[in-house]
């Protein structure tokens, strides 16, 4: 066997290190894993009638940094005057998406998030995500369907490669041939599973969560492959759905497996009524969310929707233990003045 390795061409912008990137056996078989993923991605979507929109790579109206249990910041640019920021996800333009595609539509695009990288998180990071008609069980099983169709597809095209220069693909014939649904569980059943183990719960009074250990103690004792769903309100963003008559809970769900989250999902409200429920508890300016408010007003729609971090994905796939490694071109570690050589305009 032959084993590849990155070779550890991030945090730096000098042509050396840049360089080592060039023609290395890592980055290209990260490259033909990019072809396969996006094909497979239209492929299944296409099938299940989801349709590709072209969208906006700017958003006045960011998603994951409204909730309590998130560590984000948007990211501010201005272009051409505008004062506008990059988008964190294109769940709001693809909830937008199914009033004029009501089948459903998906994208893989950048989203950009205000966050220190590290071994598990980018501050720009390739997203596959998608919206479609239904509910959050309608829309575990369209994800199931869509993680197993890229891993038996990656098997199908890369697998003896992968096998030759990473030495297991086992884990890729686990997701494909695993019977049924994965296992599932409610966010309390997850908090007791792992409870009795130091640091794997975050409570912070009103909402909890589960840490990186907690998320890696709940596949060890419940499988390797896990939906947790429903997680505490205030822990995710105001645009999930109620769980409950007491709003405690939201119609949320992640698929952990690899390094843990790697799908984010929800149902998401159906009309205004709830959503301004939702923003009042959650101490949200709807006057910041006007444009969203007034489409679910006029334009009510059971949808729910999910995001993939594709370098997520691709890091369990190469059983690989740094998600800096994953990008073809790095935005880790790079300068924050201009560089001296440059003139803006």
């Amino acid at each position: 066997m032959t084993t590849v390795e990155p070779p550890a061409s991030w945090g730096g912008n000098d042509l050396a290190t840049l360089a080592r990137s060039l023609g290395s056996p890592w980055y290209r078989l990260v490259g033909d894993l990019h072809d396969i993923i996006h094909v497979t991605t239209l492929r299944y979507a296409s099938s299940r009638g989801l349709k590709n929109l072209f969208l906006p790579v700017t958003t006045r109206t960011v998603t994951c940094p409204t909730a309590l249990g998130s560590d984000s910041e948007p990211v501010p640019v201005t272009v051409s005057g505008v004062n506008t920021y990059l988008a964190d996800s294109m769940q709001f333009a693809l909830e937008y998406g199914c009033r004029v595609a009501p089948g459903g539509c998906y994208t893989i695009m950048p989203s950009f998030r205000g966050e220190d990288p590290d071994e598990t998180h980018l501050g720009q990071y390739t997203h596959s995500e998608a919206e479609l008609p239904g509910d959050l069980d309608a829309l575990i099983e369209y994800v199931t369907g869509y993680v197993r169709a890229l891993a038996a597809a990656i098997l199908d095209q890369a697998g003896d490669r992968l096998a030759a220069t990473r030495g297991d693909v086992s884990h890729l014939v686990r997701m494909v041939e695993t019977p049924g649904k994965f296992a599932e569980m409610s966010f309390d059943e997850a908090v007791r599973a792992v409870s009795d183990v130091a640091g794997t719960v975050r409570d912070e009074g009103d909402w909890r969560t589960l840490t990186r250990k907690g998320e890696q103690v709940l596949m060890r004792r419940v499988g390797e492959f896990v939906w947790v769903h429903h997680f505490d309100s205030l822990a995710v963003p105001f645009y999930q759905a109620f769980g409950d008559e007491s709003r405690t809970t939201a119609k949320s769900a992640d698929l952990y497996f690899g390094m843990g989250e790697v799908v984010g999902s929800g149902e998401r409200h159906t009309g205004a009524e709830e959503l301004r429920k939702s923003m009042a508890l959650h101490g949200v300016d709807e006057r910041e969310y006007a444009w969203y408010v007034r489409m679910k007003e006029d334009f009510p729609m059971l949808t729910s929707g999910f995001g993939m971090g594709v370098d997520r994905f691709l890091m369990w796939v190469l059983k690989h233990d740094d998600i800096r490694d994953m990008p073809l071109i790095s935005r880790t570690g790079e300068p924050k003045p201009w560089p001296a050589s440059v003139t803006r305009p």
